[in-house]
Order: structure tokens, then sequence, then C-alpha cells
């Protein structure tokens, strides 16, 4: 899905404006920033610690409000939502990954992959088919029925990306996904990434710092001046 085509955008950012107060400071960290990102299209965002991108990754995923402007979210406009319909929209449309996996350490790995699911009202024998198959197809068979203390890193990071997909989102937002672990098994927990993009159409957009990553993705954007600028 690229721009050229009449579909809407997945998620469309306009014109957005987020201050904070520090102190007696106003910080200015977004200041009309756009960004559409399309069905089946991986973004990398990359730009300086503190330049913004967690706040555009939480106002993008519904999790903060802007100060101005709006995001849509399959062409309808969230800002007049309340907190109850922006958090039916988080659990049906988007999907998290963090830096940390955030994984629940008292469950397994199937049972972690499984609760998105039956908060959303699946049947519990409907979700544990559903994570099997995505653990299963993230090379975690083996692991299904193991807590988050039992697995290495690159494994509780997979385990968290099945999570985020359980509920078959719209888009896929990632802060710093790797960025805990070694070179080896980034490579390994992006490549599942990309494989689940191109699998299932989601849309991406990923926070990193690792540029040698993000010269695989579809596209490149940073943020200058509070604004979103794409980059070759």
């Amino acid at each position: 899905m690229t721009e050229g085509t009449e579909e809407k955008p997945v998620v469309y950012l306009h014109d957005i404006r987020r201050q904070y107060q520090q102190g007696e400071t106003t910080l200015t960290i977004l200041d009309g920033a756009q960004l559409a990102l399309w069905a089946g299209q991986s973004v990398a965002l990359v730009a300086p610690s503190g330049s913004g991108k967690s706040t555009l990754l939480h106002i993008a995923g519904l999790l903060e409000h802007p100060d101005e402007g709006e995001v849509f979210v399959n062409g309808n406009p969230t800002s007049a939502l309340s907190d109850a319909q922006r958090t039916q929209i988080r659990r049906t449309d988007i999907g998290f990954v963090y830096q940390s996996h955030r994984l629940l350490p008292e469950f397994t790995a199937l049972e972690n992959v499984m609760m998105p699911q039956m908060i959303r009202g699946l049947k519990r024998s409907e979700a544990s088919r559903r994570a099997r198959e995505l653990l299963g197809y993230l090379g975690l068979d083996a692991r299904v029925t193991h807590r988050p203390a039992e697995l290495s890193g690159g494994e509780q990071q997979r385990v968290a990306i099945a999570r985020a997909v359980a509920n078959a989102p719209r888009v896929l937002f990632a802060d710093e996904p790797t960025g805990n672990l070694d070179p080896h098994t980034a490579d390994h927990v992006f490549q599942a990434l990309m494989q689940l993009v191109r699998a299932t159409q989601v849309s991406m957009l990923i926070a990193t710092h690792n540029m040698e990553l993000a010269a695989r993705m579809d596209r490149r954007v940073s943020l200058e001046n509070g604004q979103v600028v794409e980059l070759e």
C-alpha cells in the first residue's frame, strides 16, 4: 500500500503539537508534526535521544494526547473519543513492542500471548491455538511452557512481539525493540518483526538508533525542530 492509492493510511498524524513544562521553561517537543503510515509498510524513526521519538509513538498509539492536531486511525479522528473508546482502539487496531519486553513473569510464554486475546473476548481454546501458531512462527515451539525468567533476552522479545500482534492489529509501534540485545540477537528479532509485517500487512513504525536495521526498512524518517522529515 502506498501513498499513490486511494486507500487511507492506517494512521495519520496531522499537525501534531506537544509541549512540556520543565520548571519555568516550556519545551516544544513536536511542532506541527505530520506522518502517514500505510498498510504493509515498515518505517524507521531515527533521531537523537530526547528529540521526541517516544512522544511521537505514544501520541500515534493513543497513549498520550497531543496539545494540538489530530490523530486519524483508519481514516477516523480520535481527539474527541473517550478514554474507553481510545482503549478499545488500542486493543483491536494497535500493537506495542517496548525495549523492555514487559512480559508477566508469573505466566508462561503461551499464557502471555493468550492474555490480550482473552481480554478482547476470545475463548481460551481459540486464544491458545493462535498463541501457539504465532510462537511457532517465531521459532518458539519448544518454549511455549517456559516462563520469562527461563527464556533468553531474544526469546523474551519474540514472545513480546507475538503478544503485540496477537489481536491482529492494523499498526505496530515499537520503541527501541532491539536496544537491549546483542547485535546477533537484535538481527534475529528484527527479522522476526519484518516477517510478520510482510505476512500480515500490518503497518509498523519503529523508533531505533540502529541505522543498519533502519536501512532495511521501507522508509526512514527523523525529527527535526519538532517536525517529521523523510530521510533518503
